[in-house]
């Protein structure tokens, strides 16, 4: 293992680690928006070969995050210019949550955004199948002994009310919610093992069970509110550790 965090022999494989460290190093803005990438020094400082170092920054121009110009060279790009709603860009950037809690303040005003209106239109389109796999995700929250079984419970809950709505593009919200519902509800469940998360998610789907638009919505708002609460003193407790 090198010290740039680069290791060999793992199962997530050398170039998917270069391509993160390079990433991270862009995202973190240790190399900031607008800089010039000195190719052959962070091959050196990678200690990999300059085929790698190269395949890496095509993935990451192919995200927005670089670009290579004659008599420029390689450069970071603009931020406006970067796909964050990218999978891996999400899972890059809650990788640093601790650090930058906005992350997590900026996923809860997505959802406060989504997921009420994705519960409205669950109200009115959900099917059996819909229903089967909310009751199934309540079950397994309500089963789960330790967080992981907590946190892939509730990632199954909130992937299976979108997928209620019918509406593709909903749909796809989930690439957003998972990475940052996951570690968001690690740090809840951490923090207050013993909280119940299942009445409040079982309004939600008693509404969208009975047709309800307007008290699915409610429900969904008054859980994200509960949400919002459990993160503040989560944060709080671990500030007094």
């Amino acid at each position: 293992m090198t010290g740039t965090g680069i290791r060999r022999g793992v199962s997530r494989g050398l170039h998917g680690q270069i391509v993160e460290v390079m990433a991270q190093r862009i995202l973190s803005g240790q190399i900031p928006e607008g800089a010039t990438i000195n190719v052959p020094a962070l091959q050196a400082d990678l200690g990999v070969s300059l085929t790698a170092v190269r395949e890496a920054l095509k993935v990451l121009t192919a995200k927005g995050l670089v670009d290579a110009r004659q008599k420029r060279g390689t450069f970071v790009r603009p931020r406006s210019d970067w796909n964050l709603l990218d999978a891996d860009m999400i899972r890059w950037q809650f990788s640093d949550a601790d650090n930058r809690p906005e992350l997590l303040e900026q996923l809860h005003e997505v959802r406060g955004i989504v997921e009420p209106a994705a519960a409205r239109l669950a109200a009115l389109r959900a099917e059996a199948e819909h229903l089967q796999a909310l009751d199934e995700a309540l079950a397994a929250m309500a089963a789960a002994t330790d967080d992981l079984a907590a946190v892939t419970a509730d990632l199954a809950f909130h992937k299976a009310l979108l997928s209620a709505t019918g509406n593709e593009l909903l749909t796809k919200m989930e690439v957003i919610m998972e990475t940052g519902l996951a570690d968001r509800d690690r740090l809840v469940h951490k923090a207050k093992p013993s909280d119940d998360p299942v009445p409040s998610h079982q309004r939600v789907v008693a509404a969208v069970r009975a047709g309800d638009p307007e008290g699915a919505e409610l429900a969904m708002r008054e859980l994200l509110a509960k949400a919002a609460e459990d993160l503040t003193e989560a944060r709080g407790s671990r500030g007094r550790k």
